[in-house]
């Protein structure tokens, strides 16, 4: 009885989800747009002297993020696993910030995380904005790879370091009614070659606050990020050739629309937002642009190869 069931939802359903897109996208898709117009006139909240503790602070998205909270005139506290902080402080502050922190920390050890949330509550007696963008990627090819456990520490820092974070800072949050922003990446959706464990850390991140989401309900408000190829200091040290068919977008640009979208109460932010008609794309035809990456991907080697020549 139960297979019977199955083989005529098998049948029944897809046609019953192409009905309610036809009758409901027209009316969502406009709702959508007035919505997203309205909360960008009236919904910005105001994040002068709250408290955002961003992790990853040192380079990159993290350093921006740090520079476009200061202009905000945010209190910042600043986590890294380098002592390197010095000048994004002194930049920080002289953007807006009233006072900034550094923390010397490892996300990837438990201790450490309650450390830095503990820090930054006790010096600024808050916690409104827990900004989780530390992270780590390792290019190989997933056969070549010798020791599994030499990769471990991409999920260690990507997804472990951002729950453990997440699980020590709920408390203060909920004081709050704060928010937890969470930087994954498009690869958590588009899996690329080369990059499989860090694939599986962005997708694993997506998934836990989409959980998160549902349990915490209005507590908290939660901000996934998926950004594309950005123009930091760890893509140009992995030497990531994507770069030669896919435009990069700065870490300055993609900071500021992450700040915008998380003061809007946005649940999700691709950025650059073009990506996000990838979805479509990749629900609909999986196969196809599985064959396309494959595409690009061997095209880009045979690119390479003939410079090398």
């Amino acid at each position: 009885m139960a297979d019977w069931i199955h083989s005529w939802l098998n049948i029944a359903f897809p046609l019953i989800i192409i009905f309610l897109h036809l009758l409901i996208l027209p009316i969502y898709i406009p709702f959508k747009l007035l919505t997203s117009l309205k909360r960008s006139i009236t919904s910005q909240e105001n994040v002068a002297r709250k408290v955002v503790l961003i992790t990853g602070a040192a380079q990159g998205i993290g350093q921006q993020l740090a520079y476009e909270y200061a202009r905000r005139g945010a209190f910042l506290a600043l986590v890294d696993i380098k002592d390197n902080l010095e000048e994004v402080l002194r930049t920080a502050g002289k953007l807006g910030s009233p006072d900034v922190i550094s923390i010397v920390a490892d996300v990837s050890k438990v201790e450490d995380c309650k450390r830095f949330i503990d820090e930054a509550v006790r010096h600024f007696g808050r916690l409104d904005h827990l900004v989780n963008n530390a992270g780590t990627v390792v290019l190989s090819n997933f056969e070549d790879i010798n020791q599994i456990s030499d990769h471990q520490s991409v999920m260690d820092v990507n997804f472990w370091g951002t729950v453990n974070s997440i699980h020590f800072g709920i408390p203060h949050l909920k004081r709050t009614k704060g928010k937890i922003v969470v930087i994954s990446s498009i690869c958590g959706r588009y899996p690329v070659p080369l990059v499989s464990i860090y694939n599986a850390s962005k997708a694993a991140l997506i998934s836990f606050c989409e959980s998160l989401r549902i349990e915490l309900g209005s507590t908290i408000g939660i901000t996934v990020v998926t950004p594309g190829l950005i123009r930091t200091k760890m893509t140009r040290e992995q030497d990531l050739k994507l770069r030669s068919i896919m435009p990069e977008e700065s870490a300055e640009g993609c900071a500021k629309a992450i700040v915008r979208s998380v003061c809007r109460g946005e649940s999700y932010l691709m950025e650059p937002r073009w990506f996000w008609w990838l979805f479509p794309a990749k629900m609909m035809f999986p196969e196809l642009l599985d064959c396309c990456t494959r595409f690009l991907i061997k095209s880009i080697h045979q690119n390479s190869s003939k410079k090398m020549n």
